[in-house]
């Protein structure tokens, strides 16, 4: 029988609590491997790969590898199986890309990046945007146009509409009642005299004389249409009253509820590889013209 059978015949350390004396017997053998493995496989890994901090550096390794360099790589090789997909869009136009079944769906995968890097902030992940503040790009509701060379134009050269604010030359009573006129409208319940007033006060000028507007052109001609309960900036009664009286885009030195409404210009921020991908991505969101 082994000695470390019998504990009362085994060495202790002179330790004992609660008459449990501390044995001298070894660790398992397979204790001790695992132990010396680990050590070694330390040494190791510190001689292969950077590990060891030092006052404005570090040990670099025999084999030379930074999680830098791998990512370096790895964009390298992203980029090199992009590069002729990239090329193919260049040479396209937005029509022809939208018609190409590959090369839009590689353009709306690639545009996912893009999208979140510099319109999900404000327009959502999903294009949902949000009242009052942004547009929804996922409503197929498009103010300036919604075909993919309106997109790319709108993407590349950023938008500012212009809506005047009509409590320079509308009194209070005045106000109130486009107000009425432009809910009515949105609810289909407008009366005739209603719309005489809307004629007379120069909203059919933008809007159309049924209120439906149309898309905005470069002459700067249309308007947003009143009669679908699609809202840029909020459908209650008080919010399209701010909006009537206040305008958007005025200067708020002279109008200081005015509404801003700014799309940046991304042209001289993306690619127009970019740009078009891009495109492909918010024409998808709104199910497209």
């Amino acid at each position: 029988m082994a000695k470390q059978d019998k504990p009362q015949h085994t060495p202790d350390t002179g330790h004992e609590w609660d008459g449990i004396r501390e044995l001298t017997n070894p660790p398992p053998r397979w204790w001790m491997i695992a132990f010396h493995a680990s050590w070694i496989w330390c040494v190791v890994y510190f001689i292969l790969y950077p590990a060891i901090p030092l006052v404005n550096d570090s040990t670099k390794g025999i084999l030379g590898w930074t999680q830098i360099k791998e990512f370096k790589q790895a964009v390298e090789e992203n980029e090199a199986v992009k590069a002729p997909f990239l090329q193919k869009v260049a040479a396209m136009d937005g029509q022809a890309l939208l018609a190409d079944d590959g090369l839009r769906n590689f353009a709306e995968s690639s545009a996912k990046a893009i999208f979140g890097d510099y319109c999900a902030a404000c327009h959502g992940a999903g294009g949902e945007g949000a009242q009052g503040l942004f547009p929804n790009l996922a409503d197929d509701d498009w103010l300036y146009g919604g075909d993919i060379d309106t997109i790319i134009e709108s993407i590349t050269d950023g938008r500012q509409s212009n809506m005047p604010a009509h409590s320079e030359f509308l009194n209070n009573d005045e106000l109130n009642q486009l107000t009425d006129t432009v809910v009515a409208l949105s609810q289909g319940k407008a009366t005739a005299e209603q719309m005489t007033q809307f004629d007379d006060v120069g909203c059919s000028n933008c809007h159309g004389m049924d209120g439906k507007g149309g898309a905005i052109n470069d002459l700067g001609s249309g308007a947003a249409n009143l009669t679908d309960a699609i809202w840029r900036f909020g459908s209650s009664r008080e919010e399209i009253m701010r909006t009537i009286r206040d305008g958007v885009n005025q200067d708020p030195a002279d109008v200081p509820n005015t509404r801003i409404a700014i799309m940046p210009a991304f042209g001289g921020k993306l690619s127009p590889e970019a740009i078009k991908m891009l495109a492909v991505k918010v024409h998808e969101f709104g199910g497209g013209k």
